[in-house]
């Protein structure tokens, strides 16, 4: 997912706390970035059900995002396993899906538990890397209530830092290397 950059429990209007990250500028997302999205943005849902065991309706705009996310990936794109190679997005302005879909009942019923289970899969991971990173998660909690804004530095000394390169920074090294060449 991007990089985490400000987190804070300051009530934002409707967002009990809010999380900004910085976007790289990208044309093409690979399903893998989708799904890692995904995961972070249930990562509070996940932590409610981690820390408490239970849930609560706090994460409903993670929710839609989602949502809008998984269904893109099944009915948009073509990145979905079972449906295969097809879209049913009309870019051409020409037809109004708003009174009918463009598909049967029964392939909305499979558009719909694939939606759920990418979702659920991703939930479910989400879950996992909290119960793994336990520890770090109170420690970021407590930060939180005692400074109830955190920035990239506070995020790096207790979850390290990014294990994974910007794109930003892999043109720097293959520039690098083509300068070396």
């Amino acid at each position: 997912a991007s990089p985490l950059v400000k987190v804070t429990i300051v009530p934002r209007g409707r967002s009990l706390g809010a999380a900004w990250y910085l976007p790289e500028e990208r044309l093409i997302v690979r399903p893998e970035q989708m799904l890692d999205e995904m995961c972070a943005a249930l990562g509070g849902r996940a932590a409610e059900k981690v820390i408490f065991n239970k849930i609560s309706t706090g994460a409903l705009s993670d929710l839609e995002k989602v949502t809008r996310q998984a269904k893109a990936m099944v009915s948009v794109y073509g990145l979905n396993d079972t449906l295969g190679n097809i879209t049913y997005y009309d870019s051409s302005g020409q037809s109004d899906y708003s009174f009918s879909k463009p598909y049967s009942e029964e392939t909305a019923q499979v558009i719909d538990k694939e939606i759920s289970k990418i979702i659920e899969k991703q939930y479910d991971r989400a879950i996992e890397l909290l119960k793994k990173s336990k520890g770090k998660l109170k420690q970021l909690a407590e930060r939180l209530l005692e400074k109830e804004v955190i920035f990239k530095d506070d995020l790096e000394n207790i979850l390290g830092k990014r294990p994974f390169k910007t794109n930003n920074e892999k043109i720097e090294e293959a520039k690098a290397l083509v300068k070396k060449k």
